[in-house]
């Protein structure tokens, strides 16, 4: 049998499905900056306070928008509007119709392997909590490219 995500649209996969697609690298956790002339988001290696570099899961997932107004409750519909999630996100992939690679949980069996990969922010990102917000661009990376 198939894997879920290879048979199933995303807007009709269950809750447990859509949660188990996020591989945990915190790459959408990172801060992003935008250009006040063109628009243009640029990545920091920075990353939210609530982002637990131990796990790669956020601190306070469900109520992450309470907390933090601008993280979004990412959905099938508000997925189609997106266009800064880092390529190597899942959603995005499967959106785009491509697969998983082998580094994610799902294929490989192991969460680990995402930081085998080099995918994960965990082991380079700094916490917001210790830079000053005037500070944030100093931080930012190359255009095209997440931590």
């Amino acid at each position: 049998m198939e894997p879920f995500w290879k048979n199933k649209p995303l807007d009709s996969l269950s809750r447990e499905e859509w949660e188990s697609l996020c591989d945990g690298c915190g790459r959408c956790c990172l801060i992003k900056l935008e250009d006040v002339d063109t628009g243009e988001l640029c990545y920091t290696n920075i990353v939210c306070r609530h982002f637990d570099q131990a796990t790669g899961r956020c601190t306070c997932y469900q109520e992450r928008s309470r907390w933090v107004p601008e993280c979004l409750v990412l959905t099938p519909e508000l997925l189609r509007t997106l266009d800064w999630l880092p390529d190597t996100c899942a959603y995005r992939l499967l959106q785009e119709g491509h697969d998983l690679p082998d580094w994610h949980p799902l294929v490989s069996g192991r969460a680990e392997s995402v930081r085998e990969a080099g995918i994960s922010v965990c082991d380079h990102a700094v916490s917001e909590d210790y830079v000053h917000e005037d500070d944030w661009d100093l931080y930012a990376q190359p255009t095209g490219k997440e931590s």
